[in-house]
């Protein structure tokens, strides 16, 4: 086969010669088009490249706009392959853009699956359905079942790696059932040995086996070398999950025998790293490390960065297996290395940045973990703090004005401890490996002390859902009775106040975050000294009520400790020290569902509060048909302080305005009144200090960025401070809440202190002093305190 391949290039290079010589300029054209394609068969990417570069500009000189957007989008394929993402998805908007100018309908859907399987390379699978329903939509239009079906297939692919394993698995039916329509054997296959793939994720590995077999018998019935090789992949995966590691190791290596005779390096660099993954966990790891070498070398060869970088991951798990530290750490080194070139290759990009990162922890926990191992307790906390919100540290590069070689507080050359000196203030950085939790303790003046415990029984996720199950305010718990399906199912409420015919705790004892406080400060207690302490969490621990822990100490998070270090070294003159915006109880009413029903109630108490607050401040607040999306937007740049009280998203905390639009017949599109996170992050603010009075405001995805939610966006756009809500809140609670969260401020109180004691009115209250009401609020960033005017 590699032979045919080596053929078909010494054709196009004829072809090449013979268009030269005769001086046909097309014909060179696409002989270089050609030839770029023998070349990305072979595969030679680099050569590739050379010729679609050579045809793109012959195309452009002859005025062949179809062709030149045809060899855009072959050019991303070359720059795909060799794990160069921004390029690939630079190449394939512009053959979306040429498609769609001249009218090539199938080129413009081809263009919309080549950038679905770029961002699903990514990670980022959302983006990638979306390009893939695009797709799906013209192959319906223009009739092509084939390409339909093949389509279902990608976007099962792409819900089965978001998790979504029964959908991917509707999607892979559809897929198999059009195949058979059409008489495509090849594209059976594909869909059985993609049913096998996700059925393995479920665990249903006799099901997973079955259909991977089928896939493996079609193949060869119908001659397709390329996909018998990956049945024998797939099934070498299903019988690696069941632990029948010597089985996985005979289907690889057919799989090797298979990418070695059609010359598929790519395939053949996997097959090894999966070899040696298998012989790792038979204990064989001298065969395994010999197996990661063949990898390391094809990945070098075809410059596949990304796997590269996997491969060294799996090359340090077994020096550390064996004892040998120091080759395990330059391999997690090595291994770091090539997932940041991945990253920078980004750019501006903050959302693919945050997957990109979070698909590959694995490596920066190794390497912490093994620093420990090696008794190198600063250099671990570097390690583990080099790997946390990362996208964040880049906006935030570029929203303080900050040189990138100046932005890291923590390089080898300057110490944690010389950091804090800056912040004075104590804190603890978690970090979380399975059900193992390492605390970093830095103080002033004083070494860092390193602790670790571990959670009995469970898992941090688990061990967070009980707590929150216990009091209350669970992921199933609603704040309102009432469905938001016509918004994307998502929960943007904020509870009405409670009866005081409510039946209420006989005790205000915290009793019940108890748990978390023995997890979390327990193990560190005697270490900590004075009132306040800032924690940079880890996974599910990112949503811990942290204020709530402790009566006696005030505590605030942040997502890294780079990050504060910026935020509080910002100048004097970056924030505002004068005005307010003020946002209460936005109306709703023209938000209805599809029976014309409203979707929302308004929030009395919302409207007091920042009517109480804005005699305060001597400032009039928004409220009300005034609360629009776009004046909030205008308002809020230059304020020193932001206060919104609304309804907020189940998911994300965005928040619901009140919407403004010429369609008045209509209802409302979600664009007009939510705010999301994106329109946050466009602007540049100067607040100290911003206040989300919402249900969920501190919730969204837990990355290794932290929480991706509105809380985020806020940081990024120039926020000093932001204090956030984790769960739903009830609209008379807050009001009390936040009526003494602002009087102690209006005392010179800092937003902590202001928090701590705001905390202790609700928690000695006799209405409110259930844990659900007085401990959701966590503040965010820096500790500020506000100038008032004077009354």
């Amino acid at each position: 086969m590699v032979d045919r391949k080596l053929e078909v290039v010494e054709q196009q290079m004829l072809e090449l010669a013979i268009a030269i010589s005769v001086g046909d300029r097309e014909r060179e054209g696409r002989a270089h088009f050609h030839l770029g394609g023998a070349y990305l068969n072979l595969p030679d990417y680099q050569q590739a490249i050379k010729n679609y570069a050579q045809a793109f500009h012959i195309f452009i000189e002859i005025g062949c706009r179809a062709s030149e957007g045809s060899t855009y989008g072959n050019l991303g394929n070359a720059y795909l392959s060799l794990g160069n993402f921004k390029q690939a998805l630079e190449n394939y908007k512009k053959h979306l853009s040429i498609a769609k100018e001249v009218g090539d309908k199938a080129g413009e859907g081809s263009a919309y699956g080549n950038l679905g399987n770029s961002y699903l390379s990514l990670g980022n699978f959302k983006q990638a359905i979306e390009y893939y329903e695009k797709h799906l939509s013209i192959a319906k239009e223009v009739g092509n079942r084939a390409e339909e079906g093949s389509t279902y297939g990608n976007l099962g692919n792409a819900y089965r790696s978001l998790g979504n394993f029964k959908q991917a698995i509707e999607y892979h039916e559809k897929h198999l059932s059009i195949a058979k329509e059409v008489g495509d054997r090849a594209g059976e296959g594909s869909a059985y040995g993609n049913l096998g793939s996700a059925y393995r994720n479920l665990s249903n590995f006799k099901q997973a086996i079955e259909y991977c077999k089928k896939d493996l018998s079609i193949a060869k019935e119908v001659g397709n070398r390329t996909g018998e090789g990956s049945a024998y992949g797939k099934l070498g995966n299903a019988y690696l999950s069941l632990g029948n590691f010597k089985q996985a190791i005979e289907y690889y290596e057919k799989e090797l025998i298979i990418a070695k005779k059609v010359g598929d390096r790519a395939r053949e660099g996997s097959t090894y790293l999966n070899l040696g993954n298998a012989y790792h966990n038979l204990g064989n790891v001298k065969e395994a490390m010999e197996y990661h070498e063949r990898s390391l070398s094809i990945f070098k060869e075809i410059g596949d960065c990304v796997r590269e970088g996997i491969t060294w991951y799996s090359q340090g798990n077994n020096h550390e297996f064996l004892g040998s530290l120091s080759n395990a750490l330059s391999c997690y080194h090595l291994s770091i290395y090539h997932f940041e070139e991945t990253r920078h290759s980004l750019k501006s990009e903050d959302e693919w940045k945050i997957t990109f990162r979070d698909s590959y922890r694995m490596s920066y926990t190794a390497l912490w973990r093994t620093l420990l191992k090696n008794g190198e307790i600063e250099e671990a906390l570097y390690a583990a703090e080099k790997g946390r919100a990362q996208a964040l540290m880049d906006i935030l590069k570029d929203q303080y004005g900050i040189d990138s070689q100046s932005i890291s507080a923590l390089a080898p050359n300057q110490t944690l401890t010389a950091a804090l000196e800056l912040l004075k203030s104590q804190a603890v950085f978690v970090a979380l490996d399975t059900n193992k939790i390492t605390f970093w303790v830095l103080r002033k003046d004083s070494n860092i002390s390193c602790r670790q415990n571990e959670i009995a029984n469970g898992s941090a996720d688990l061990l967070m859902q009980t707590i929150l199950k216990g009091i209350g305010v669970g992921d199933g718990v609603r704040c309102e009775n009432r469905s938001l399906d016509a918004l994307r199912n998502d929960l943007y409420c904020r509870k009405k106040p409670i009866s005081e015919k409510t039946v209420l705790p006989s005790s205000s004892s915290v009793n019940s975050l108890q748990p978390l406080y023995d997890v979390l400060l327990e193990p560190i207690a005697d270490l900590l000294q004075g009132n306040e302490l800032i924690v940079v969490p880890d996974g599910p621990f990112c949503l811990v009520p942290y204020s709530a822990l402790s009566e006696s100490i005030k505590i605030r998070t942040i997502p890294s400790l780079t990050a504060l270090n910026v935020i509080v070294g910002a100048p004097d003159d970056f924030h505002s020290k004068t005005g307010a915006l003020l946002v209460g109880d936005p109306w709703l009413k023209e938000v209805t569902d599809k029976k014309g029903q409203p979707i929302f109630e308004q929030l009395p108490c919302a409207k007091q509060e920042v009517e109480m607050i804005g005699q305060l401040l001597q400032t009039t607040p928004l409220t009300g048909k005034s609360a629009t999306k776009a004046e909030v937007l205008k308002k809020m740049k230059l304020v020193a302080l932001v206060h919104i009280a609304a309804h907020g998203c189940q998911k994300t905390g965005e928040i619901a305005l009140a919407p403004i639009t010429e369609r008045k017949s209509l209802i409302p599109k979600e664009e007009d009144f939510i705010l999301k996170m994106s329109d946050v992050q466009t602007i540049s603010l100067r607040a100290r200090l911003v206040v989300l009075s919402c249900c969920h405001s501190g919730r969204g995805e837990v990355k290794s960025e932290g929480v991706v939610g509105i809380a985020r966006a806020f940081l990024c756009a120039g926020a000093r401070s932001v204090l956030v809500s984790l769960w739903a809140i009830d609209d008379g609670a807050t009001l009390l809440f936040m009526r003494s969260f602002y009087q102690h401020l209006v005392d010179g109180k800092s937003a902590s202190a202001a928090l701590q004691q705001a905390m202790k009115s609700l928690r000695e209250s006799k209405q409110y002093c259930a844990i659900k009401h007085w401990a959701p609020f966590v503040l965010v960033g820096d500790d500020v305190t506000l100038e008032f005017p004077k009354k």
